[in-house]
């Protein structure tokens, strides 16, 4: 693998930060190639080739690619589910023409392997809710949820007609301790610690039984890069996997945290984003992801609970 070279587009953002520190292990400082639309202020980004990339700039894809003949992509830049509501057009660019622009640099510059993730805002209100099947009623209804389904398809149509090597997952909700939230729906669930240790109160902007699928970051990169190093024979699926780990609502995770911190209080102020939450499932079947390519979470939903507290602390 260490000859190998890896592109990582959008790097900067909750997974991209992650993954980069995991690829980086894997490949080489040197290897793992990382850009975003701007660099922020933290030395990290300084220990391996870093580029200022607007994939929206078929020109400045052009560059790099020609510059670092990367054989990986990680394509991670993307208009998440509230932010993407607020400015449809610019989310529909951003998810849509982004997503070609890297499908046609990496015909172009003969890339062996794309990941590309997608999200269970694919799902929309005529989706199942409970244990949604691999293969059912998609009709989303957000911006978001449109682009990340017309993009499966897309990945899909490329494997079939051009023969590019592309792979997804349908991330669930997402918690990490090592960037901050990123404009999603379900990112209460990673503001609410941040809260919970500075101010000891949480005020929710979803209901308190507003149950969601989830997965602890560990367990997102890890999936993200079992699939992508998985025999290619392996991979059955060429729209995207669901994927999940526990699901949960914010009076239990609440809960969870109280037998860390007895006096944290949350309260609850629904806005907008409810009504993404309740048009998207309570629990997802991953079983194909489990019989491909061996997927299987490590973290409950007490161990992510109590590793989150235990890393936040030392920040705070």
């Amino acid at each position: 693998m260490g000859k190998e070279k890896v592109l990582i587009i959008g790097s900067c953002g909750q997974v991209g930060t992650e993954l980069s520190e995991e690829l980086r292990k894997i490949y080489g400082n040197d290897n793992v190639i990382s850009s975003d639309i701007k660099k922020p202020q933290s030395d990290f980004w300084n220990d391996s080739p870093f580029e200022i990339l607007d994939v929206l700039d078929k020109k400045r894809i052009s560059e790099i690619f020609s510059k670092y003949k990367p054989s990986h992509i990680y394509h991670l830049a993307a208009l998440l589910s509230a932010t993407a509501e607020k400015n449809p057009k610019l989310g529909w660019q951003l998810n849509m023409d982004g997503l070609f622009n890297i499908f046609d640099a990496s015909l172009e510059f003969g890339v062996k392997r794309i990941f590309w993730p997608s999200s269970i805002a694919v799902f929309g209100p005529t989706t199942p809710k409970k244990n949604t099947p691999q293969q059912c009623v998609i009709e989303p209804n957000t911006v978001y949820g449109i682009t990340k389904f017309t993009g499966e398809r897309y990945c899909e149509y490329y494997h079939r007609r051009y023969g590019l090597d592309v792979r997804s997952i349908r991330y669930p909700g997402l918690i990490g301790y090592k960037s901050e939230p990123g404009g999603g729906t379900t990112d209460y669930a990673v503001e609410i610690f941040h809260e919970a240790l500075k101010n000891n109160k949480y005020s929710c902007f979803l209901n308190s039984d507003t149950t969601l699928p989830m997965l602890y970051m560990p367990d997102a990169i890890k999936a993200t890069l079992d699939i992508t190093h998985a025999e290619t024979d392996k991979i059955k699926t060429r729209s995207s996997y669901n994927l999940a780990g526990f699901s949960f609502s914010p009076e239990l995770l609440s809960d969870k945290i109280k037998n860390h911190l007895p006096d944290f209080k949350i309260s609850y102020k629904p806005d907008e984003r409810q009504k993404i939450a309740d048009s998207w499932p309570e629990s997802i079947d991953d079983s194909f992801a489990r019989k491909d390519w061996g997927w299987q979470n490590q973290f409950s939903l007490e161990e992510m609970v109590s590793d989150m507290i235990k890393n936040l602390k030392e920040r705070y």
